[in-house]
This record gives C-alpha cells, structure tokens and sequence, in this order.
C-alpha cells in the first residue's frame, strides 16, 4: 500500500518536472530552437493545429528558424499564427518557406526571460508539493482506517518527504541551465 503511493507520487512529480522542462523549451535562448515555434496553434480548417503538424522546423543557421509547410497554402496562415503570436518576430516569406530571423537578446529582455523562467519554476515546485500534500493525506487516511500503522505512516511519510527534496533539487537544476543559457552572450 505504502510502497504504490510511493510509486504514484513519483511518478507525478516527473510528470510536473517534464511539463516543465516543455515549458522551458518553448523560452527562447540565444539561439534558435525549433521548440520555439513548434506548439504554436495555426488555423488549419476552422482547427488551431500545431505548427510542427504542418510544416517541417529546422535551423539552418544559429539565429534562423525555416518553416517549410508541407501543403503551400498554409503559408499565409502560418504567417498570420507567427505574427499574432507573442514571439515578436517578423516572419521572412519567399513563397515556398518562411524564414524567421531571431534577432540577439537584449540585456533587458534576458532579465524578463529569466523572471519568466522563475515564475515557471515556482509553479513546478508548488505542482510537486501539491502532489506530496494529497498523499500524504491518503497516508493519513490509510493510517486512521487502520490499513497501515503508525510506524509505516510516519516512514511512509519521511519516504516522501525524501523524495519531494529530491525532485525540488532536480527542478531548481533545470532553472540553474536554462538561466544560465538565457544569460549567455
């Protein structure tokens, strides 16, 4: 009983820390990265789709991001997606792809991503806690219907506790580099 809360717990937190290891990817670096754009909604057919489910991403170059979709008259709309989005970029079309020039990071817009970053962080470790604060009350539930004693409650407990420090740890590493790559010149 002990041992599958555990395993649950676990394996939610993972779950948080992979949403935000997603999130991050979105945030854009120095560099150009195809997640940037990848999960931006176009509309395709009255549907938002996701970009990458239209068109190919790559990187031709560090600071350059070419979209070719993969039917020629979504172009416009892709177009339309990219400047309606909040990336502020102008999209570069020459009628077969559309070229995005990502312009270096201002000093004062590295310190907002690194805000951004924090605040994503933050909610990632009240996420993990969460997750710990639910089971811990089924432990305590477990315990007052006399399922498990008082003893594996209180161990059970410490177990997870153990566990919660060690996916806090795991989350503030990833917040360490992806500010470290933001801050990057």
């Amino acid at each position: 009983m002990v041992k599958e809360t555990i395993k649950e717990a676990e394996t939610r937190m993972k779950g948080a820390i992979a949403s935000l290891e997603e999130d991050l990817s979105g945030i854009r670096t120095g560099r150009a990265s195809p997640a940037l754009v990848e999960k931006m909604p176009v509309e395709y057919y009255g549907m938002p789709t996701p970009l990458m489910q239209l068109a190919s991403i790559s990187v031709p170059e560090p600071r350059q991001l070419l979209i070719r979709p993969f039917d020629p008259g979504t172009l416009k709309t892709i177009e339309r997606a990219i400047l309606a989005s909040e990336l502020g970029l102008t999209p570069n079309n020459d009628g077969k792809a559309i070229r995005l020039n990502l312009p270096p990071l201002t000093e004062q817009r590295r310190r907002e991503l690194v805000k951004v970053v924090h605040n994503r962080l933050e909610e990632a470790r009240v996420a993990v806690r969460n997750v710990r604060r639910d089971l811990m009350k089924d432990l305590r539930d477990f315990e007052h219907e006399k399922m498990i004693s008082e003893d594996d409650l209180k161990h059970a407990e410490e177990e997870l506790q153990k566990l919660t420090d060690r996916m806090i740890q795991q989350i503030d590493g990833i917040g360490e580099r992806k500010q470290k790559e933001i801050m990057e010149v």
